[in-house]
């Protein structure tokens, strides 16, 4: 609240859906009346604005508890005053259902600004799409169309507006803000509002989120509904890709994305295809046809049975002019004699389930964009909510718009190199990565004396991305005149002769691959160190990459260590982190925790509609993640678990009470027959003595006739199935650069004149990304950030997110409203 007013706020999607809409506007809401402010959603976008209600109409009042002394301080007294009277107005369920413009009973026919509760958003953050529509709107492009939705706004005394869409849809939003002091002027000299609503309404408060699935947006790494839109090619190329090899057939994919090829880019780099079209990077228009078809046939003359060609929608060549999906299927099919299909995917990309990452990241942006509102001011300029890493960001909105416009403008204007300079690094990293893993070299790049052999190992417990990280290592190898060694089975693989050198074509099936296709354990070199050495030096090898969790940062210290005992270890070694706990110190992500958090999300969906079916069910769910809690507590971020226990903070009896007190209270302010199920999340080892079957008797036992309890283990589940395609392609990137950087200490070390070289202690180093960076740290530096008991890093970015899972549902204004009879609501 500003200056002590109620900040009436109106949350709006428009111009295409995207997954991941519904959470921003489940966030918005929960987190705008949380901070004391009212909530209202906009039905089809701008239309709606422009339509408003109905004459006459009168919204709902909110089911609300009466008032409680009972409050622990005027802070959690104003929260929990807050929460409950803005509980729910009973249009959820239409908006969820698509029932809302039913003519008959209740029914938001007529109806498109609408008020919402905290319960009228519950359960949306799954489902795809937006509910509260979209549509594009004629009418606010004019003048008169935005002076009625200026009026709409101030009848219903709406003074801050969020809208979640598109460049055009944001723009619109700017245009909005810049227009209204104007647009409030003639409303009021027109007498269509009264002075002192004029005065009230003087200034209005924008922000905007980016929802498209195309991530065409500058100043974001990533936009709403993008990382979805990558799951859906993906699973349907990982589809295809089983006919495609049983009938050696090749297959040309369109994909969206008209001006910007992000969607073409990573779908080519998750899934191993052969070739790519893309706006910002064209081929030559004269030479591009004999160039796929030289690339493509060499891949087919080693053995290659099936071939992938990805297309963007808006792929042109360097003259500008159209490539279709049709005549590239023409082209290989008369050429090169390919039995070639065209698949369209069209409108599934939009469609489905949010992945992992379209929960979290636009609930954070939600919550985001409702602070950013509340410190919105006259003078400030209208932001953007943005991604950098997994860091949210403010930019200026006509700044994001003005550059993303120049990438539309620079292709135009066949200016292809200054298209690429505006996208982000990683974009350019990531195509180059694609050139470097899909291209079978005539010649090696490198001179003999620059050409190394080249170990890789995988250490510790399988992780989604690992198999994908070592093809590209091995296809980089043999680009580069390296050669691939792999040590199946880790360091006790190594001592029994377990090597064998990686072909090209060997590992071309990798990419989709989960858990570890090298074999893996835990055991570390310390079980025969000198041993280790002399298998070094028999093999000859002059580098390792170690891709691994926290046993393959310790073997990485051991080996480090050694170097001044066993001359063999003088060799640039890299450790690759890989583990679903992303357990590793210093660096935020880790290969395999996306893939194990969205098969926890799919998990926890299902457990969820049984226990919602249940109506009173509460089911206390046991994820893996050993000593580290990133899995339970970013899982309890994406599905919206009401607790989560996590081993950095342990479990007591007193926890364990208000755990019990929270649960009581809140089915007691379910809508009678209509209570949720809802999630408990417990890390594996959170607790000795209070475990999840121990915790579920508890509840099940004190939840008398309010609730039930139920447990369920997910185990190694979460450590199998496809990797996500975010995995596959931050494997790509981050195994390269391991490559990259033992290269050059190769040929430093080579530098040195004397025979016994010796490896600098900076050669011994983990790949970690730090906030927008990928960051090199030796292996010694980060032992000071380990705890190694524990087997984790000392500080967790993701710990903060525990205080959100709370807030989300309200658990401290719920325990701050007092006893249970004080909740108990007059149905």
């Amino acid at each position: 609240m500003a200056n002590g007013k109620t900040m009436k706020l109106a949350v709006l999607t428009s111009g295409g859906d995207s997954a991941g809409m519904n959470a921003v506007v489940r966030a918005m809401v929960k987190s705008a009346i949380i901070k004391g402010c009212e909530t209202w959603i906009v039905r089809e976008g701008y239309e709606g604005l422009v339509r408003g209600n109905s004459e006459g109409h009168r919204h709902a009042h909110s089911v609300a508890a009466p008032a409680s002394p009972r409050l622990k301080s005027e802070e959690a007294a104003q929260g929990a005053e807050s929460f409950i009277h803005n509980l729910r107005y009973g249009d959820g369920e239409l908006l969820k259902d698509g029932t809302g413009d039913h003519p008959s009973g209740r029914t938001l026919k007529g109806r498109y600004i609408v008020r919402v509760g905290w319960d009228d958003v519950r359960g949306w953050f799954s489902e795809g799409g937006t509910l509260i529509g979209t549509a594009r709107s004629v009418a606010f492009r004019t003048r008169e169309g935005r002076l009625t939705a200026a009026y709409n706004m101030i009848k219903e005394g709406i003074d801050a507006l969020a809208v979640c869409g598109g460049d055009g849809s944001l723009t619109g939003a700017d245009v909005f803000r810049a227009e209204w002091p104007g647009l409030v002027n003639e409303l009021r000299t027109t007498g269509r509002i009264t002075d002192d609503q004029a005065t009230k309404h003087a200034h209005l408060k924008i922000v905007g989120l980016v929802g498209s699935i195309d991530n065409d947006m500058s100043m974001t790494d990533l936009t709403i509904g993008a990382p979805t839109a990558l799951h859906r090619i993906c699973e349907s190329i990982d589809n295809i890709n089983s006919t495609a090899y049983s009938h050696s057939r090749a297959f040309v994919l369109e994909v969206m994305g008209r001006h910007c090829g992000w969607l073409a880019l990573m779908a080519g780099v998750s899934s191993g295809a052969d070739f790519i079209f893309i706006p910002e990077n064209p081929p030559d228009a004269d030479k591009w046809a004999d160039e796929m078809c030289k690339k493509i046939q060499s891949h087919r003359d080693i053995g290659k049975r099936k071939t992938i060609v990805i297309i963007a929608e808006g792929a042109i060549d360097s003259k500008l002019q159209p490539i279709h999906a049709d005549h590239v299927k023409d082209i290989l099919s008369d050429r090169l004699g390919l039995d070639t299909r065209v698949t369209t995917l069209g409108h599934t990309q939009r469609g489905g389930r949010p992945c992992a990452i379209d929960r979290i990241l636009p609930t954070l942006q939600g919550v985001e964009a409702v602070d950013a509102l509340l410190e919105a001011t006259a003078d400030t300029p209208s932001y953007m909510i943005g991604v950098s890493e997994n860091k949210i960001t403010r930019v200026p909105l006509m700044e994001a718009v003005k550059m993303t416009r120049e990438v539309t403008q620079a292709i135009s204007e066949k200016d292809f190199e200054k298209a690429m300079s505006l996208r982000d690094p990683e974009f350019r990293e990531t195509l180059e990565g694609f050139f470097a893993t899909s291209a079978l070299e005539g010649e090696p790049k490198l001179p003999h004396h620059l050409r190394m052999r080249v170990a890789i190992m995988h250490v510790g417990a399988p992780a989604g991305g690992m198999n994908a990280a070592t093809r590209a290592a091995v296809r980089y190898c043999i680009r580069q005149g390296h050669k691939a060694f792999a040590i199946h089975n880790g360091f006790v693989g190594l001592l029994d002769d377990n090597v064998h050198q990686l072909s090209w074509l060997g590992v071309d099936n990798w990419m989709t691959r989960g858990g570890s296709e090298l074999g893996t354990n835990r055991k570390l070199p310390d079980i025969d160190l000198g041993a280790v050495a002399a298998k070094f030096q028999q093999y000859n090898f002059h580098a390792l990459i170690m891709i691994g969790g926290f046993e393959a940062f310790s073997s990485l210290l051991i080996l480090e260590q050694g170097r001044k005992h066993y001359p063999a270890f003088n060799i640039p070694m890299v450790h690759l982190p890989a583990t679903i706990s992303n357990n590793v110190p210093m660096t935020e992500f880790s290969l395999g925790s996306d893939t194990s958090l969205n098969a926890l999300v799919d998990a926890c969906d299902a457990i969820k509609q049984s226990a919602s079916a249940s109506r009173n069910r509460v089911f206390v769910v046991e994820t893996q993640g050993g000593k580290c809690g990133y899995i339970a507590t970013m899982g309890a971020l994406a599905t919206g678990a009401c607790i989560v226990y996590t081993p950095e903070r342990g479990i007591d009896l007193d926890m364990l009470r208000n755990d019990v007190k929270f649960l009581k209270r809140r089915y007691a302010l379910d809508a009678k027959g209509k209570s949720e199920g809802r999630l408990v999340l417990r890390n594996e080892v959170s607790s000795e003595v209070y475990t999840t079957e121990v915790i579920m008797k508890m509840f099940k036992e004190e939840g008398g006739k309010l609730f039930d309890s139920r447990s369920a283990s997910l185990g190694h589940t979460l450590q199998g199935g496809i990797p996500s395609p975010t995995d596959r392609t931050r494997a790509v990137r981050l195994s390269l650069k391991c490559m990259a950087f033992i290269e050059k200490h190769h040929e430093q070390l080579l530098k040195q004149p004397t025979r016994t070289k010796q490896a600098p202690p900076e050669s011994a180093a983990v790949i970690t990304i730090q906030g927008t960076s990928v960051q090199w740290v030796p292996v010694q530096e980060m032992v000071e950030h380990a705890d190694m008991k524990n087997r984790r890093g000392k500080h967790a970015w993701w710990e903060e997110f525990r205080e959100l899972v709370e807030a989300l549902v309200a658990r401290p204004q719920i325990l701050a409203k007092g006893k249970k009879e004080d909740l108990v609501l007059p149905y």
